[in-house]
């Protein structure tokens, strides 16, 4: 027994000591299972493994609560600007901010991009060749960036004013907002190059930080500024003052914390090919989710008036909020997933499948949680008109959210593989299929068909990521680990979802519902969807390890032992 403990503790730490270095590295350590081959009884290693988990979720509690934070200013703040502003006008502006997206493909794939390579690039021995891909970035972002914003500046108007017809003050007021926005976009994209910096080392803290900051800027100049202009060039003038906020206070952050590792703008060649190569597929991906996210905007410009584009504005921004807020959670996993290359399949697929199933447990209950009480939330926030018109199409875009949350995991394991033409398919085929539900959909059916597209578009999506996974990973028992750890959270969800919006979510109001109501009623059906998609985990040949990740992630962030 002495020398069968000496030969574990001595394998323990050979077998350790390169995940642990890399890890440390990269500013954090595997998860709680990275040693799961090697023998779990060596101390050391089991206190530096859970001290690697404690940190991962730490950084998933940053993000999620920099992204809560923002998203409950900006909820709270939607219906003092629709009051001021009108629906025509935050129509007006949603059109603008639907026009300016197309350049988010650009500023996405270089930010992303760039946090892949500087993840591998940490160590002192490699910081020239890290400061080469900073400089080569950041003057990317800067000469093409700088392109794009005068190209959305100067043609953005004429070319709205065409494609959705708008005439009158509306129109009056384009050129200053796209100007606005196309200036706030172009910090967005050198910003993206900033934050880089602190995404490849984990640094969320300061991160969220920064995020709030830019948020509560916003906020407040709103608040300020809106009841003496209300026009939707005022509103993206407050968003672009905001995102400039987030600019200074990343370059004020990284010359103070990590000065060694900028540099000026520069093309380095070699770097400029890398880069170029992974966000060429990236920037394909990212036109896909792109078109698929906007193509009911479009399509309700150019075929109705502003205001329904307000209504579907409203219903969107809340379910992407909640949708976005579990994304930005799992958010972590992608400079995690970096690390992973030398693992071999069975390794990846367990971390991979075992990610997603927590993730969409939690999204199939954060966003199904709306389906029943999407009426009486629509009311209470912005009136009785927006929730008669609203409401379905928030049924809908939560459904939709649903289904596309079996995909989030594998595209950031994609693209920390560099497998990035791969996400570009799943995109493509999404963002098509999305385009032809809508233009058949909205003109024979009206404004309420918007978000059907979506959810067909999701399906296909849905679709699309089960092939490939089953493609990637040729191991045995792949369609039930898919079925289990995938798909049933999902489906679970929708169906209790929807089970309790036909007992609940068909109450008439004749005065406005009281917050109290409205979040109770949210809770229990979060709570609901959650219970049954955990019992469901509990009947599968996959219920214990289920159970431990559920355990580990509940002992992390309660103050006292639950379990």
């Amino acid at each position: 027994m002495a020398r069968q403990s000496r030969n574990c503790t001595a394998k323990s730490r050979q077998l350790s000591r390169p995940l642990l270095a890399r890890a440390r590295a990269n500013g954090f350590c595997l998860m709680e299972e990275a040693l799961d081959s090697v023998c779990s009884n060596g101390p050391r290693a089991g206190m530096a493994v859970k001290k690697g988990l404690s940190h991962l979720l730490g950084n998933s509690a940053w993000n999620a609560t920099a992204f809560a934070v923002a998203v409950l200013l900006n909820l709270a703040i939607l219906p003092f600007v629709i009051f001021r502003l009108g629906l025509g006008a935050f129509g007006v502006a949603g059109l603008v901010t639907a026009c300016v997206a197309p350049a988010l493909m650009f500023s996405n794939a270089l930010g992303l991009s760039t946090a892949r390579e500087l993840a591998q690039r940490l160590e002192p021995a490699d910081r020239d060749a890290a400061r080469r891909f900073f400089a080569t970035a950041l003057a990317l972002a800067i000469v093409i960036g700088g392109l794009i914003a005068a190209l959305l500046g100067l043609a953005g108007a004429p070319l709205a004013r065409l494609g959705f017809h708008l005439g009158g003050p509306a129109a009056d007021d384009l050129g200053l907002a796209f100007a606005l926005a196309a200036a706030g976009w172009l910090c967005q994209c050198v910003f993206a190059v900033f934050l880089s910096l602190f995404m490849a080392r984990q640094d969320y803290r300061r991160i969220a930080s920064i995020g709030i900051t830019g948020t509560v800027v916003t906020m407040i100049s709103m608040l300020l500024v809106i009841p003496y202009a209300p026009r939707a060039s005022t509103l993206l003038g407050c968003q672009a003052l905001g995102f400039a906020t987030n600019l200074l206070m990343a370059f004020a952050s990284s010359r103070r914390a990590i000065s060694d590792w900028l540099a000026l703008p520069a093309l380095d060649r070699g770097a400029l090919r890398t880069l170029v190569k992974l966000g060429g597929w990236q920037i394909a991906a990212q036109s896909g989710a792109l078109f698929a996210g906007q193509a009911d905007r479009y399509l309700l410009g150019a075929l109705l008036q502003p205001q329904f584009v307000g209504f579907y504005s409203v219903a969107q921004r809340l379910e992407e909020a909640v949708y976005i807020g579990v994304l930005k959670i799992g958010e972590i996993l992608f400079p995690f997933f970096s690390t992973l290359q030398q693992e071999d399949d069975d390794r990846k697929v367990d971390l991979l499948l075992r990610s997603s199933w927590i993730l969409n447990v939690l999204a199939a209950s954060a966003l199904g949680g709306l389906i029943p009480v999407a009426g009486a939330l629509l009311h209470r926030w912005t009136g009785a008109e927006v929730a008669a018109e609203a409401q379905q199409v928030l049924v809908v875009l939560s459904i939709s959210g649903i289904l596309g949350s079996s995909a989030n995991v594998f595209a950031f394991y994609l693209l920390s593989q560099g497998r990035s033409g791969s996400n570009a398919l799943i995109s493509l085929v999404t963002g098509i299929f999305t385009l032809a539900t809508s233009a058949v959909a909205l003109p024979y059916f009206g404004w309420q068909a918007a978000g059907w597209s979506s959810c067909i578009g999701m399906v296909a999506q849905m679709v699309t990521t089960v092939l490939l996974l089953r493609r990637t990973f040729r191991l045995s028992a792949m369609w039930s680990r898919m079925l289990h750890f995938l798909l049933i959270p999902l489906g679970s969800g929708v169906a209790v979802a929807l089970a309790l919006r036909s007992q609940l979510g068909h109450v008439s109001f004749e005065n406005t519902p009281s917050w109290w109501y409205v979040m109770s009623l949210y809770g229990v059906s979060a709570a609901a969807i959650f219970a049954a998609a955990v019992a469901l985990s509990q009947l599968g040949p996959y219920r214990a390890v289920c159970w431990r990740d559920l355990h580990v992630i509940i002992a992390r962030f309660l103050p006292f032992k639950a379990l």
